[in-house]
């Protein structure tokens, strides 16, 4: 728990925990790898072994300013598992971490069991989400994250969660404030110019898992859908009561959803059997 790698010039923070075969799970913005608190807990064990890293500019690992094309970010994980000798895994990850997955994919089809694709979407940036983001970098920049934090709990999290669950509601905001604003804008500016990942949907070879919050605005059950029908191999799991976090604000349910896809792996063992790679890779 707790551990660091030297990887492509930055060091990388990441817990690693259980015995198991690999999952990964990919943070979002502007989070840390704390947020998969409930899912390290309940699954790292005989079964999985679960790495959670910080993403660069994120967490405890080297923020680096400027501009973090999603790219940069696959790239990371893909030598973080190099660093643990990882050859494959199933990965997942939630909004900004779910198309960070998807570029994984995209650059690294050969090293992917499983996708789970949490509160994500798939399309490509917009003229206007491209203006939208770059000003929110700036905006970063200029202010710090406290008022952006505090302006966007309720839609991290749903009104009744901050209600019931004030220690979730606590925990998002206390990750929003932390997170450095410069390694923020950096991962901001990078998805302003990422791909659209529509056309790759029906090439995903490997079981995915599309998972979403019921009350989620910013990627509403439409775009899981839009994943869910476009992905051969794919199970949709809406979860109630939750927002844009359900893994925090609805463990139990979001715990459910995963068990479920995760107990479709065989074992590892020490040779898997190789599965021929999805048609067109990159």
């Amino acid at each position: 728990m707790g551990m660091t790698a030297e990887v492509n010039g930055i060091t990388v923070a990441y817990d690693d925990e259980g015995g198991g075969a690999p999952l990964v799970l990919v943070h979002g913005h502007p989070f840390d790898r704390s947020m998969w608190a409930p899912q390290v807990a309940g699954l790292a064990g005989p079964a999985w072994r679960v790495i959670v890293p910080d993403l660069r500019g994120y967490g405890d690992s080297t923020v680096v300013p400027g501009i973090t094309p999603l790219a940069v970010f696959a790239r990371d994980i893909a030598a973080l598992l190099d660093h643990l000798g990882v050859e494959e895994a199933v990965i997942g990850g939630l909004s900004m971490g779910g198309q960070i997955v998807l570029e994984f994919h995209r650059l690294f089809p050969g090293r992917v069991r499983g996708l789970v694709l949490a509160d994500t979407f798939a399309q490509g940036e917009t003229e206007e989400g491209r203006r939208t983001r770059n000003a929110m970098a700036d905006r970063l920049l200029a202010e710090g994250m406290r008022p952006y934090a505090e302006e966007v709990l309720p839609k991290m999290v749903a009104p009744s969660t901050i209600a019931t669950m004030p220690e979730v509601a606590a925990h998002v905001l206390r990750m929003m404030r932390d997170a450095p604003a410069e390694g923020a804008a950096a991962a901001l500016r990078g998805r302003a110019e990422r791909p659209d990942y529509s056309a790759m949907l029906a090439a995903v070879a490997v079981p995915a898992l599309v998972v979403v919050g019921r009350h989620d605005e910013f990627t509403p059950v439409a775009d899981a859908e839009f994943m869910h029908r476009r992905i051969p191999r794919s199970t949709l799991a809406v979860i109630e009561g939750a927002a844009h976090m359900p893994n925090l604000e609805a463990p139990a349910e979001f715990g459910r959803a995963l068990d479920e896809f995760l107990s479709t792996f065989p074992a590892a063992t020490p040779g898997p059997p190789v599965r021929p790679g999805p048609v067109g890779g990159s």
